[in-house]
């Protein structure tokens, strides 16, 4: 290859890195919209690849965002989730503060 090609392939490599969403599904747990199964009620105004997202606590008290993506048969897929960080001000009362 020609030294013309790497900066070429360097920034297919890093738009490869930059896709929105991957196309795996996380799995479902306590408190997430999907964990009982898809909701009976279909987002049919939202645009198919639209997402959203979903805070919740979870069992151990860490809130959580998920962000789910509305895919062609209008199911809800898990594309991310965060365990949101604690601040100082949540544990205000909580240790005796």
């Amino acid at each position: 290859m020609t030294g013309k090609m790497w900066p070429l392939i360097a920034m297919a490599l890093l738009l490869a890195g930059c896709s929105s969403y991957s196309s795996e599904s996380l799995a479902p747990v306590p408190g997430s919209i999907t964990f009982n199964g898809q909701p009976r009620t279909k987002l049919t105004k939202s645009p198919i690849g639209a997402s959203f997202p979903h805070t919740f606590t979870d069992q151990t008290g860490r809130q959580v965002e998920e962000i789910y993506v509305i895919e062609p048969d209008r199911s809800l897929r898990i594309a991310k989730r965060h365990y949101l960080p604690v601040s100082e001000r949540d544990m205000v009362g909580r240790n005796g503060a």
